[in-house]
């Protein structure tokens, strides 16, 4: 499968939860250590209502895996970065508060 780049940084192989690719492109516009950032599989799921929420959930070898709710989906990200969990939340926070 051919990966499509934003600025080589967006890596889309699928699809994307309505209203998240503008979260992703702002995070990594306000950010230079978030090297990278890889949207997974959408799943549906009934807890995810309203608009987007991520949550970071684990560490992985080169940064963190997170999960993305909005519109009845999942989406896992693989973000990475060399950032702490800490600031990567409040580098996620900053963005969804701009897509208000």
């Amino acid at each position: 499968m051919r990966l499509r780049a934003n600025r080589n940084r967006l890596k889309i192989e699928h699809s994307i939860i309505d209203g998240l690719r503008d979260v992703l492109e702002t995070m990594l516009e306000s950010e230079d250590r978030i090297r990278s950032i890889v949207p997974g599989v959408i799943k549906k799921v009934r807890d995810a209502k309203g608009k987007v929420e991520i949550r970071i959930t684990v560490p992985v070898v080169n940064g963190w895996k997170g999960i993305a709710l909005a519109a009845g989906a999942r989406q896992e990200l693989f973000i990475s970065t060399d950032l702490e969990k800490d600031a990567l939340e409040k580098i996620i926070e900053a963005a969804l508060r701009d897509q208000e």
